[in-house]
């Protein structure tokens, strides 16, 4: 049984489990914050601390993942703390995930996140599909299945960008 790491379990991140529970997959889902962990366990998913501000607490993580969810679309923060997330902290998570068991990230974020993203898929040939924040929403409310399945084929070694229309960017 594949296991998935869904960094930013809230509402949508919970959807996403459920499906992928449904499908036979082990979920584990993250809260940057304490009072974040119980609706992630009253959806039946695994829960766990971790913070995308440090990297280290989400490489404690993936120990048996196979592929990391990263929903980083609602980042909250300062500028600053939220331009670190998607830059230099996400660069650092990626750099360090060649040397663990994922075999597939699915990113949600910036443009500037999807091309560290992309950047790590090449140089550590790491399967990753990247979601425009802006797509992310219609994804989950209209078709939410498809983000399921973006997580299938990260495990299945595919790779691919949606753009905001919906179609691969790759």
């Amino acid at each position: 049984m594949a296991r998935a790491l869904i960094v930013g379990c809230g509402c949508r991140g919970r959807e996403l489990g459920e499906r992928l529970l449904a499908e036979g997959w082990a979920v584990r889902g993250t809260s940057r914050r304490e009072e974040g962990l119980g609706a992630i366990e009253a959806a039946g998913i695994e829960s766990a601390l971790a913070d995308p501000d440090r990297p280290g607490t989400i490489l404690e993580l993936v120990g048996d993942v196979a592929v990391l969810v990263l929903l980083f679309g609602g980042v909250s923060g300062s500028d600053e703390e939220v331009a670190a997330i998607h830059g230099p902290r996400l660069e650092r998570l990626m750099e360090h995930l060649v040397e663990t068991p994922v075999r597939g990230v699915v990113y949600e974020g910036t443009e500037a996140g999807s091309e560290v993203v992309r950047a790590a898929g090449r140089t550590w040939r790491i399967p990753v599909r990247t979601i425009a924040a802006s797509l992310s929403q219609s994804l989950y409310s209209t078709e939410g299945d498809r983000l399921a399945a973006e997580v299938a084929a990260a495990l299945a070694g595919e790779s691919k960008e949606l753009n905001s229309d919906g179609n691969s960017g790759n």
